[in-house]
Protein backbone atom coordinates (compact mmCIF):
# COMPACT_ATOMS: atom_id res chain seq x y z
CA UNK A 1 0.00 0.00 0.00
CA UNK A 2 1.30 3.47 -0.39
CA UNK A 3 1.64 6.54 1.51
CA UNK A 4 -1.95 6.84 1.86
CA UNK A 5 -2.43 4.12 3.67
CA UNK A 6 -1.97 7.19 6.11
CA UNK A 7 -6.01 8.19 7.00
CA UNK A 8 -7.24 11.21 5.46
CA UNK A 9 -9.81 12.33 7.69
CA UNK A 10 -7.40 11.58 11.15
CA UNK A 11 -7.56 8.43 13.84
CA UNK A 12 -10.03 9.00 16.48
CA UNK A 13 -10.99 5.68 17.51
CA UNK A 14 -7.80 2.77 18.03
CA UNK A 15 -7.63 -0.46 19.54
CA UNK A 16 -9.05 -1.28 23.12
CA UNK A 17 -7.35 -4.02 24.94
CA UNK A 18 -8.68 -7.45 24.12
CA UNK A 19 -6.00 -9.63 26.29
CA UNK A 20 -8.05 -10.28 29.00
CA UNK A 21 -10.24 -12.11 26.71
CA UNK A 22 -7.56 -14.16 24.99
CA UNK A 23 -7.99 -17.36 26.78
CA UNK A 24 -12.12 -17.59 26.05
CA UNK A 25 -13.46 -20.97 27.15
CA UNK A 26 -14.33 -22.56 24.05
CA UNK A 27 -10.53 -23.73 23.32
CA UNK A 28 -10.01 -21.31 20.50
CA UNK A 29 -8.39 -18.33 21.71
CA UNK A 30 -10.39 -15.17 21.93
CA UNK A 31 -13.47 -16.88 21.31
CA UNK A 32 -16.07 -17.29 24.11
CA UNK A 33 -19.37 -18.93 24.74
CA UNK A 34 -21.68 -18.41 27.57
CA UNK A 35 -24.84 -21.28 27.90
CA UNK A 36 -27.52 -19.79 29.58
CA UNK A 37 -28.82 -23.77 30.19
CA UNK A 38 -32.20 -23.57 28.84
CA UNK A 39 -33.13 -23.88 24.93
CA UNK A 40 -32.99 -21.22 22.46
CA UNK A 41 -30.72 -19.82 19.70
CA UNK A 42 -26.62 -19.57 19.39
CA UNK A 43 -26.31 -16.17 18.75
CA UNK A 44 -22.71 -14.85 18.02
CA UNK A 45 -21.45 -11.44 17.86
CA UNK A 46 -18.15 -11.57 16.08
CA UNK A 47 -15.54 -8.36 15.44
CA UNK A 48 -12.28 -8.13 14.12
CA UNK A 49 -12.79 -10.07 10.74
CA UNK A 50 -10.89 -7.07 9.74
CA UNK A 51 -7.75 -5.93 12.40
CA UNK A 52 -7.91 -2.14 11.19
CA UNK A 53 -11.90 -1.93 11.86
CA UNK A 54 -11.77 -1.68 15.88
CA UNK A 55 -15.08 -0.80 16.55
CA UNK A 56 -16.13 -4.48 17.26
CA UNK A 57 -13.15 -4.96 19.70
CA UNK A 58 -14.99 -2.13 20.79
CA UNK A 59 -18.18 -3.34 21.41
CA UNK A 60 -17.40 -7.02 22.48
CA UNK A 61 -15.06 -5.30 25.47
CA UNK A 62 -18.69 -3.33 26.47
CA UNK A 63 -20.34 -6.73 26.40
CA UNK A 64 -17.74 -8.60 28.55
CA UNK A 65 -17.24 -5.66 31.13
CA UNK A 66 -21.13 -5.91 31.56
CA UNK A 67 -20.95 -9.21 32.27
CA UNK A 68 -23.64 -9.77 29.24
CA UNK A 69 -25.20 -13.21 29.82
CA UNK A 70 -27.90 -14.97 27.56
CA UNK A 71 -31.06 -15.88 29.59
CA UNK A 72 -31.69 -18.44 26.73
CA UNK A 73 -29.99 -20.45 24.05
CA UNK A 74 -26.02 -19.57 23.82
CA UNK A 75 -24.15 -16.33 23.04
CA UNK A 76 -20.47 -16.81 21.99
CA UNK A 77 -18.25 -13.40 21.26
CA UNK A 78 -15.26 -13.50 19.13
CA UNK A 79 -12.68 -11.75 17.93
CA UNK A 80 -11.27 -13.04 14.66
CA UNK A 81 -8.58 -11.89 13.13
CA UNK A 82 -6.32 -10.59 16.00
CA UNK A 83 -3.08 -11.27 14.33
CA UNK A 84 -4.17 -8.23 12.15
CA UNK A 85 -5.32 -6.24 14.75
CA UNK A 86 -2.09 -6.81 17.01
CA UNK A 87 -0.18 -4.95 13.70
CA UNK A 88 -2.22 -1.95 14.23
CA UNK A 89 0.03 1.51 13.78
CA UNK A 90 -2.37 4.62 13.88
CA UNK A 91 0.61 6.62 11.54
CA UNK A 92 -0.93 3.82 8.93
CA UNK A 93 -3.96 2.54 10.04
CA UNK A 94 -5.42 0.79 6.97
CA UNK A 95 -2.35 -1.59 6.44
CA UNK A 96 -3.58 -3.97 9.50
CA UNK A 97 -6.98 -5.13 7.00
CA UNK A 98 -4.99 -8.36 7.25
CA UNK A 99 -2.08 -9.64 7.20
CA UNK A 100 -1.42 -12.20 4.32
CA UNK A 101 -5.00 -12.49 3.12
CA UNK A 102 -8.48 -11.19 3.56
CA UNK A 103 -9.73 -12.78 6.13
CA UNK A 104 -13.46 -12.45 4.85
CA UNK A 105 -12.83 -14.24 1.46
CA UNK A 106 -12.67 -17.29 2.58
CA UNK A 107 -15.42 -19.03 3.58
CA UNK A 108 -16.47 -21.62 0.89
CA UNK A 109 -16.02 -24.99 1.66
CA UNK A 110 -13.58 -25.37 -0.74
CA UNK A 111 -10.83 -22.56 0.15
CA UNK A 112 -11.36 -24.01 3.87
CA UNK A 113 -10.66 -27.16 3.05
CA UNK A 114 -7.72 -27.38 0.66
CA UNK A 115 -3.93 -27.63 1.55
CA UNK A 116 -2.75 -24.01 0.93
CA UNK A 117 -1.58 -21.84 3.86
CA UNK A 118 -2.39 -18.55 5.30
CA UNK A 119 -2.36 -16.51 8.49
CA UNK A 120 -5.84 -15.50 8.05
CA UNK A 121 -6.96 -19.40 6.68
CA UNK A 122 -4.94 -20.80 9.56
CA UNK A 123 -7.39 -18.50 12.05
CA UNK A 124 -10.56 -19.35 9.91
CA UNK A 125 -9.96 -23.30 9.78
CA UNK A 126 -9.53 -22.28 13.73
CA UNK A 127 -12.68 -20.70 14.87
CA UNK A 128 -14.68 -23.07 11.99
CA UNK A 129 -16.08 -25.36 14.66
CA UNK A 130 -17.33 -22.81 16.77
CA UNK A 131 -19.21 -20.69 13.78
CA UNK A 132 -20.75 -24.83 12.26
CA UNK A 133 -22.44 -24.59 16.00
CA UNK A 134 -24.20 -20.99 15.13
CA UNK A 135 -27.64 -20.20 14.52
CA UNK A 136 -27.79 -16.60 14.21
CA UNK A 137 -24.49 -14.35 13.11
CA UNK A 138 -24.32 -10.48 13.99
CA UNK A 139 -20.35 -9.66 12.24
CA UNK A 140 -19.17 -6.29 12.94
CA UNK A 141 -17.53 -3.92 10.07
CA UNK A 142 -16.41 -0.62 8.65
CA UNK A 143 -15.65 1.16 6.22
CA UNK A 144 -13.06 3.10 4.60
CA UNK A 145 -14.65 6.69 4.08
CA UNK A 146 -16.86 8.57 6.79
CA UNK A 147 -20.40 7.26 5.32
CA UNK A 148 -23.50 6.49 6.52
CA UNK A 149 -23.96 3.10 8.61
CA UNK A 150 -24.96 0.12 6.54
CA UNK A 151 -26.48 -3.32 7.16
CA UNK A 152 -25.56 -6.20 4.46
CA UNK A 153 -28.08 -8.75 4.25
CA UNK A 154 -27.67 -11.21 1.73
CA UNK A 155 -29.73 -12.11 -0.89
CA UNK A 156 -31.92 -14.76 1.09
CA UNK A 157 -34.99 -13.87 2.86
CA UNK A 158 -33.48 -14.43 6.25
CA UNK A 159 -31.08 -12.38 6.44
CA UNK A 160 -33.41 -9.24 5.03
CA UNK A 161 -35.87 -10.57 7.91
CA UNK A 162 -32.67 -10.38 10.51
CA UNK A 163 -31.80 -6.98 9.22
CA UNK A 164 -35.41 -5.89 9.09
CA UNK A 165 -36.07 -6.91 12.58
CA UNK A 166 -32.95 -4.91 14.07
CA UNK A 167 -34.15 -1.97 12.86
CA UNK A 168 -31.02 -0.33 12.23
CA UNK A 169 -29.35 1.05 10.32
CA UNK A 170 -31.66 2.76 8.27
CA UNK A 171 -29.48 1.71 4.92
CA UNK A 172 -29.95 -2.20 3.98
CA UNK A 173 -28.14 -3.66 1.15
CA UNK A 174 -28.77 -6.52 -0.55
CA UNK A 175 -25.84 -8.44 -2.35
CA UNK A 176 -24.53 -11.27 -3.28
CA UNK A 177 -21.00 -10.90 -2.15
CA UNK A 178 -17.92 -10.76 -3.26
CA UNK A 179 -16.01 -12.64 -6.58
CA UNK A 180 -13.06 -12.84 -4.84
CA UNK A 181 -15.08 -15.19 -2.23
CA UNK A 182 -17.10 -15.48 0.42
CA UNK A 183 -18.01 -13.54 3.40
CA UNK A 184 -18.18 -15.09 6.66
CA UNK A 185 -21.78 -13.72 6.50
CA UNK A 186 -22.07 -16.05 2.94
CA UNK A 187 -20.41 -18.87 4.93
CA UNK A 188 -23.04 -22.21 4.16
CA UNK A 189 -23.47 -22.71 7.46
CA UNK A 190 -26.24 -19.52 6.98
CA UNK A 191 -27.09 -20.16 3.39
CA UNK A 192 -30.05 -23.13 3.59
CA UNK A 193 -32.94 -21.33 3.85
CA UNK A 194 -34.99 -24.51 5.33
CA UNK A 195 -33.26 -23.77 8.77
CA UNK A 196 -33.96 -21.06 9.92
CA UNK A 197 -30.45 -19.91 10.53
CA UNK A 198 -29.86 -15.94 9.53
CA UNK A 199 -26.11 -13.50 9.25
CA UNK A 200 -26.12 -10.18 9.30
CA UNK A 201 -23.10 -8.09 8.42
CA UNK A 202 -23.18 -4.24 9.87
CA UNK A 203 -20.65 -1.54 8.63
CA UNK A 204 -20.88 0.80 11.35
CA UNK A 205 -19.35 4.30 9.50
CA UNK A 206 -15.88 5.35 8.81
CA UNK A 207 -12.97 2.94 10.45
CA UNK A 208 -11.36 5.39 12.98
CA UNK A 209 -14.49 7.85 13.62
CA UNK A 210 -15.77 7.31 18.38
CA UNK A 211 -19.40 7.06 16.25
CA UNK A 212 -18.32 3.50 14.76
CA UNK A 213 -17.77 2.32 18.25
CA UNK A 214 -21.46 3.97 19.23
CA UNK A 215 -23.19 1.73 16.29
CA UNK A 216 -21.34 -1.18 16.86
CA UNK A 217 -22.61 -0.95 20.56
CA UNK A 218 -26.18 -0.34 19.61
CA UNK A 219 -26.35 -2.50 16.63
CA UNK A 220 -25.00 -5.58 18.64
CA UNK A 221 -27.40 -4.73 21.73
CA UNK A 222 -29.86 -4.77 18.96
CA UNK A 223 -28.91 -8.03 17.97
CA UNK A 224 -29.61 -9.34 21.43
CA UNK A 225 -32.91 -7.61 21.33
CA UNK A 226 -34.40 -8.71 18.74
CA UNK A 227 -34.03 -12.48 19.43
CA UNK A 228 -34.99 -11.97 23.58
CA UNK A 229 -31.88 -13.15 24.19
CA UNK A 230 -30.81 -11.39 27.66
CA UNK A 231 -32.41 -9.85 30.74
CA UNK A 232 -34.37 -7.10 29.22
CA UNK A 233 -33.72 -5.02 32.16
CA UNK A 234 -30.25 -5.54 30.78
CA UNK A 235 -31.14 -4.04 27.17
CA UNK A 236 -33.14 -0.58 29.52
CA UNK A 237 -30.12 0.29 31.24
CA UNK A 238 -27.57 -0.03 27.97
CA UNK A 239 -30.02 0.45 25.18
CA UNK A 240 -33.02 2.20 26.28
CA UNK A 241 -35.92 3.24 23.88
CA UNK A 242 -35.37 3.78 19.83
CA UNK A 243 -37.07 5.42 17.79
CA UNK A 244 -36.65 3.45 14.48
CA UNK A 245 -37.13 4.95 11.41
CA UNK A 246 -38.11 3.39 7.82
CA UNK A 247 -35.38 1.52 6.69
CA UNK A 248 -34.17 1.38 2.71
CA UNK A 249 -33.49 -1.62 1.52
CA UNK A 250 -31.12 -1.16 -1.92
CA UNK A 251 -30.36 -4.02 -4.18
CA UNK A 252 -27.05 -4.04 -5.77
CA UNK A 253 -27.46 -4.93 -9.38
CA UNK A 254 -23.48 -5.16 -9.52
CA UNK A 255 -19.92 -3.72 -9.18
CA UNK A 256 -18.20 -1.27 -11.37
CA UNK A 257 -14.67 -3.12 -11.62
CA UNK A 258 -11.94 -1.01 -12.03
CA UNK A 259 -10.20 -2.47 -15.44
CA UNK A 260 -7.40 0.17 -16.26
CA UNK A 261 -5.08 2.25 -13.57
CA UNK A 262 -6.23 5.27 -14.79
CA UNK A 263 -10.04 5.00 -12.98
CA UNK A 264 -11.75 8.59 -11.44
CA UNK A 265 -14.99 9.08 -10.38
CA UNK A 266 -16.64 12.25 -12.13
CA UNK A 267 -17.52 13.23 -8.31
CA UNK A 268 -16.93 13.08 -4.96
CA UNK A 269 -19.12 10.02 -4.09
CA UNK A 270 -19.68 9.55 0.13
CA UNK A 271 -21.86 6.40 -0.54
CA UNK A 272 -25.98 6.73 -1.02
CA UNK A 273 -26.05 9.16 -3.24
CA UNK A 274 -29.45 8.46 -5.41
CA UNK A 275 -28.11 9.27 -9.41
CA UNK A 276 -31.69 10.26 -11.14
CA UNK A 277 -30.71 10.09 -14.52
CA UNK A 278 -29.93 7.04 -16.72
CA UNK A 279 -26.80 7.45 -18.45
CA UNK A 280 -25.71 10.03 -15.94
CA UNK A 281 -21.38 9.71 -15.84
CA UNK A 282 -20.16 8.58 -12.81
CA UNK A 283 -16.68 8.00 -13.91
CA UNK A 284 -14.02 7.05 -16.23
CA UNK A 285 -11.50 3.91 -16.49
CA UNK A 286 -8.87 4.77 -18.77
CA UNK A 287 -11.10 6.96 -21.13
CA UNK A 288 -14.00 5.01 -20.82
CA UNK A 289 -17.03 6.34 -19.25
CA UNK A 290 -18.64 4.51 -16.56
CA UNK A 291 -22.96 5.77 -16.83
CA UNK A 292 -25.52 4.52 -14.48
CA UNK A 293 -27.58 1.55 -15.93
CA UNK A 294 -30.91 2.98 -14.98
CA UNK A 295 -32.65 5.99 -13.25
CA UNK A 296 -32.51 6.66 -8.90
CA UNK A 297 -29.24 4.57 -9.05
CA UNK A 298 -27.85 3.97 -5.62
CA UNK A 299 -24.05 4.35 -5.22
CA UNK A 300 -23.00 1.85 -2.97
CA UNK A 301 -19.76 2.11 -1.14
CA UNK A 302 -17.37 3.86 -3.40
CA UNK A 303 -14.04 3.16 -2.82
CA UNK A 304 -11.55 5.33 -1.04
CA UNK A 305 -8.71 4.88 -3.39
CA UNK A 306 -9.92 2.21 -6.50
CA UNK A 307 -7.46 -0.19 -7.91
CA UNK A 308 -7.26 -2.19 -11.01
CA UNK A 309 -8.79 -5.30 -10.07
CA UNK A 310 -10.98 -4.03 -7.25
CA UNK A 311 -14.47 -2.62 -7.27
CA UNK A 312 -15.00 0.93 -7.74
CA UNK A 313 -18.20 0.92 -6.32
CA UNK A 314 -21.48 -1.05 -6.31
CA UNK A 315 -24.67 0.12 -8.25
CA UNK A 316 -27.94 -0.83 -6.45
CA UNK A 317 -32.23 0.26 -6.15
CA UNK A 318 -34.36 1.01 -3.94
CA UNK A 319 -36.79 -1.62 -3.19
Amino acid sequence: MTESAAAPHGVHLTPCDIAPYRAGNTGVDYVTTFDSGEPGAHLMINALTHGNEVCGAHALRFLFERDVRPTRGKLTLGFANVAAYETFDASHPYLSRFVEEDFNRLWDEETLDVGRESVELARAREIRPVIDTVDRLLDIHSVDLPQAPMLLAGVRAEGRALAAALGAPRHVVIDAGHAAGKRLRDYVRFDDPSTGRASCLVECGYHFHEAAARVAIETSLRFLRCHDAVDPAFLAEHLGETDDGEQLFIEVSGPVTVETDDFAFARAFEGFEVVPREGALIGADGGKDIRTPYPDCVMVMPAREPAKGKTAVRLGRIV
